[in-house]
């Protein structure tokens, strides 16, 4: 390309970032499988162009474009249009190899994903400034008790300060697993977001296990994500419930070749 007299061309290229065939797969089924925490499916539309994404026909924008395009004609509805592009940006940041394990990233993952998703009354990419409350099927509706959101900041600014402080040097790498999932769960029981609270803290943590050199089985996220949300529900929740069993054995099954048995009907307190 030429350019005017006076003016230099740039001095950055662009980053290329054509990832296999079978980690593209992964990713994507990923992003689907996180869209059941909220009990949303997609399109078949958009498993189309994943597709043509994953053999390397079309990209992230013009996949965009096509499915914005397909939601305005066809008049889908809220639910499915959710799945649908916050499924497309999960794919798009879990092939990115950045990282920065702060609570900007996190704000900055939650404005990514849901951007345009979201009515005008649920923030994007802020801090929650209610309380909030979910009552859980698999606590006979009760509620996991939440940070309240005038502690979100200082909670956040807290748990993360002391885990760039720790040291992972001399741990097995199943000490490493534990401790780590113990700070992600953490991360998800302040709960700062109004709403998609799980996918958020699902990437982030996708990334920060990366990060720390961890192989990672994807086809967890995308086969048993219903399942990690409830075991972070019973790893959170107060008093007889509480069992830190499940989320234990998922992370097990998900960073160390464990092969538990992951049945959704066991986390449900049989009378």
């Amino acid at each position: 390309m030429d350019y005017p007299e006076g003016k230099l061309p740039p001095s950055y290229d662009v980053a290329e970032n054509e990832l296999p065939y079978q980690i593209k797969l992964a990713l994507w089924q990923t992003a689907f499988g996180l869209q059941k925490v909220d009990g949303l499916s997609p399109s078949e539309y958009m498993v189309e162009l994943a597709y043509e994404h994953i053999e390397g026909k079309k990209g992230y924008e013009a996949i965009y474009r096509e499915i914005s395009d397909y939601h305005r004609e066809a008049q889908m509805d809220a639910g499915t249009v959710e799945a649908d592009i916050v499924s497309l940006r999960i794919a798009e940041l879990l092939a990115e190899d950045h990282f920065l394990l702060s609570p900007s990233t996190l704000l900055g993952i939650h404005r990514h994903l849901f951007t345009d998703v979201f009515p005008e009354e649920i923030p994007v990419g802020k801090f929650r400034t209610v309380n909030i409350t979910k009552k859980e099927p698999v606590l006979d509706g009760e509620t996991v008790q939440y940070s309240s959101h005038f502690m979100i900041q200082d909670t956040l600014a807290y748990d993360f300060e002391k885990e760039k402080k720790f040291s992972y040097s001399d741990l097995t790498h199943e000490q490493k697993a534990l401790h780590a999932m113990a700070f992600l769960a953490d991360i998800w029981q302040v709960h700062p977001f109004r709403e998609g609270n799980t996918r958020t803290v699902a990437v982030f943590g996708i990334q920060y296990l990366r990060k720390l050199g961890f192989q990672i089985d994807n086809s967890l996220f995308s086969e048993h994500a219903a399942y990690f949300r409830n075991a972070l529900v019973l790893y959170h929740c107060h008093g007889e419930k509480q069992n830190k069993e499940f989320l234990k054995m998922f992370f097990e099954n998900l960073l160390l070749d464990k092969k538990h048995v992951l049945a959704d009907e066991d986390m449900y307190v049989k009378e």
